[in-house]
């Protein structure tokens, strides 16, 4: 008898062992056979864990709205090139200086459309005028990595510092020169009037691509007193922010000035062209490109002429895909 329990219980333990040693051999067989699929698994639990957005607070510029040409995508995760595109405006509105997104696995030509986006000097700079000009860029870089990291990094028009004076010498120009007995065209009207009657158009850094003013930018009209197109646009536009206005710029090959909605309608506001350099050396103010349709504005153009021949102006023909707002 207890020789009999003695046999059992040793063959019970190489039972064990055989078993054992079987279940080993089919689990090595199965990872050796699943490895790829495992590794892939393993390495997407990391991405998941790595793929997190951070995202930040926005400034006091930020618009809370978007327009036909690009809109807000606060999730940030794209899945056709609309969805890059307003990504990027969605960046650059909130104010940021960096920031980090994914493709997705099921948008396979992501990287490429980021590619090709990214270095488009046009879409960017068209994406740029819909921004306010405090968070617009002077210079933007994208990089990527082939597991789908895209990382936006931005230089801004304006630093901080220059916004705190900027906006305070601004709030200032506003105060002395409107009034709540004025309605908002009047308003406009008078900020127009004052900017043109204190700043001569920068002819230097048009003829010669260079200057000594800061023209292209606000602080050209504020305190050198001479501005090109892209000065006048942006102290134009924020001028236009604090009344309460929506607008963007418009821009064309060589020029920009200002889209302006009122009344529910869209119109053209150009101090550029209403502030005309004048050969005597005279200052001149006209209201031809003030708060215009744009049948309006073409049809100034188109009657334009210049030695006694017809000659349309080629600095308003922007793109109506684009600027679609602006189109009747």
């Amino acid at each position: 008898m207890v020789n009999g329990i003695i046999v059992y219980g040793e063959n019970m333990g190489k039972l064990k062992v055989w078993v054992l040693l079987l279940v080993s051999i089919i689990a090595i067989v199965a990872i050796v056979l699943n490895f790829d699929k495992i590794k892939e698994q393993i390495l997407n639990l990391d991405k998941k864990d790595e793929k997190k957005l951070i995202i930040g607070d926005s400034n006091e510029y930020t618009k809370l709205y978007g327009f036909k040409y690009v809109n807000i995508n606060d999730q940030y995760i794209p899945h056709n090139v609309q969805d890059i595109m307003n990504i990027y405006y969605s960046v650059l509105n909130q104010g940021w200086t960096e920031f980090t997104f994914y493709c997705p696995d099921d948008y396979e030509n992501c990287l490429n459309d980021i590619d090709r986006i990214s270095n488009n000097e046009i879409i960017l700079s068209n994406i740029n005028d819909y921004v306010h000009p405090y968070n617009s860029y002077a210079s933007i870089r994208t990089t990527y990595d082939d597991q789908g990291t895209v990382m936006i990094t931005i230089k801004h028009v304006y630093s901080d510092e220059e916004i705190k004076k900027i906006d305070k010498d601004i709030d200032r120009i506003i105060a002395d020169h409107t009034d709540n007995s004025q309605t908002t065209m009047e308003k406009i009207r008078a900020l127009h009037d004052y900017i043109i009657n204190e700043t001569r158009y920068d002819t230097d850094k048009i003829t010669n691509g260079s200057s000594e003013y800061d023209s292209s930018r606000i602080q050209g009209v504020l305190y050198d007193k001479h501005a090109i197109c892209s000065g006048y646009a942006d102290i134009m536009s924020v001028i236009l922010y604090k009344l309460g206005i929506q607008n963007f710029k418009v821009s064309s090959k060589n020029h920009v000035w200002n889209a302006v909605r009122m009344d529910n309608s869209w119109y053209h506001l150009d101090l550029t062209w209403d502030d005309p350099v004048s050969t005597t050396g005279i200052d001149t103010l006209i209201d031809t490109y003030f708060m215009i349709t744009t049948s309006k504005l073409e049809e100034i153009d188109e009657n334009r002429t210049e030695g006694g021949e017809k000659k349309p102006k080629e600095e308003h023909q922007f793109d109506k895909k684009v600027f679609s707002e602006l189109v009747i």
